[in-house]
């Protein structure tokens, strides 16, 4: 029998079943209904050994590849607007970063520009108003055409999901569905408005997605590479 990977146990009061949660951050999380008997876990694990091996190797690539990716960007290309952004460093003597969006999509950061965090900050608050303008439209267009009603949408930038909905209908988006291709973001955009009618993943869920969206199988692989289109300044 092979040897089991480190994990942590967390109990919860809402979950149903055992789930496996992978991060960066975390590491490998076991999340177990409250009483669940926790002899029965490294049963478990041995089962989902593959899964737990591919995702960790996923994350270590994602890892490298944030690592080697630079601090601050020259320019910033958002795809799933058709833009490419240049950014400008100008140091000041303010002890803080202001940023000013410029005609010919051009964006200068000025004053404290040596400080990385606060720059990073700047750009990512950018980025969310950039969304907001954009994502926001995006999402109420596709709500008419489809006739999937949803009651408001939030910005965020969120570490590993691109959307979600809640009971109220409530959308929250991520900002950095900026940085994927357009098919992409339309997919994420139809699968929660989705959610509206079926707040869950069942076959009447995914029956809807099919017909609002029929290269979904596609777009789902796809997605799970996407975050190599994420630059690693984006991450708070």
């Amino acid at each position: 029998m092979t040897m089991l990977p480190p994990y942590t146990v967390r109990e919860s009061a809402r979950a149903r079943n055992v789930n496996l949660r992978i991060s960066m951050e975390g590491g490998l999380e076991v999340v177990i209904p409250r009483g669940f008997n926790r002899r029965l876990i490294p049963d478990i694990l041995h089962k989902k050994g593959d899964w737990i091996q591919r995702t960790t190797h996923r994350l270590a690539e994602r890892r490298e590849f944030l690592e080697a990716d630079p601090p601050l960007p020259a320019q910033i290309a958002l795809a799933a607007l058709g833009e490419t952004w240049r950014v400008d460093y100008r140091p000041g003597p303010a002890n803080r970063v202001t940023l000013t969006e410029q005609a010919g999509q051009r964006l200068t950061l000025t004053g404290a520009v040596d400080q990385v965090d606060l720059c990073q900050a700047v750009l990512r608050r950018w980025l969310a108003h950039r969304a907001r303008q954009r994502l926001e439209l995006w999402l109420r267009q596709i709500s008419v055409e489809e006739k999937l009603p949803f009651a408001k949408v939030t910005i965020r930038g969120q570490k590993s999901r691109w959307g979600s909905c809640s009971p109220a209908r409530a959308i929250n988006l991520n900002y950095k569905l900026l940085f994927l291709p357009p098919a992409l973001v339309r997919y994420v955009l139809i699968h929660e408005l989705c959610h509206t009618q079926h707040l869950n993943h069942s076959a009447k869920f995914w029956a809807l997605v099919s017909k609002k969206e029929p290269a979904y199988k596609r777009a789902r692989i796809e997605l799970r590479a996407a975050w190599r289109f994420i630059p690693g300044w984006t991450q708070d």
